[in-house]
């Protein structure tokens, strides 16, 4: 009596027929979990850059700015530089936080603010170039169910929500 010792050709062929079908019903869920993801990192990153212009102004005992950019690039810089010539205190390109189809826009009502200033003590001051301070950005991307927003408290705290939550829940806006 002879052992078998492995697959038929057919039984190969069906298994991975199988697997490739589960594989194409699998695929649309992991595109949308990867999008959500790139949103929230997206929106973790100015969220960040925004604590760490409102740290880096109480640190340096100076006014400090808050730029975004396009797309999620942000820069951290002195309003008025000791040296012209410095480079800025820290900057993100869009690049690195989110892919290139993530879309962060400012949301205020009626501005297209893109700079925050805060003074010496974490306060959001006005800008210098008197344009419209920035309150509030918000992160989607083509294929996520989510969108967040960073909102930027009165005394200067930066906050990640998500605005499709209800008020009950603690990330709701």
């Amino acid at each position: 009596m002879a052992k078998s010792r492995g697959f038929t050709l057919t039984e190969l062929m069906i298994a991975i027929t199988v697997m490739a079908v589960l594989g194409s019903f699998a695929m649309p869920s992991f595109r949308q979990m990867m999008r959500n993801k790139e949103v929230n990192s997206a929106a973790e990153s100015v969220a960040n850059g925004l604590q760490r212009a409102r740290a880096e102004a109480v640190a340096r005992n100076a006014k400090v700015k808050f730029v975004l950019g396009s797309g999620t690039s942000w820069t951290v810089d002195y309003v008025t530089k000791p040296v012209s010539t410095d480079p800025p205190i820290d900057t993100r390109p869009s690049s690195e936080s989110a892919n290139a189809t993530l879309v962060a826009k400012a949301s205020d009502l009626s501005t297209n603010a893109t700079i925050i200033t805060f003074n010496q003590l974490g306060q959001v001051v006005a800008n210098a170039d008197s344009s419209a301070t920035l309150s509030r950005v918000t992160f989607s991307s083509t294929g996520a169910t989510t969108s967040l927003q960073v909102r930027i408290g009165a005394g200067g705290n930066a906050k990640v929500c998500d605005p499709s939550l209800p008020s009950t829940n603690v990330r709701a806006c």
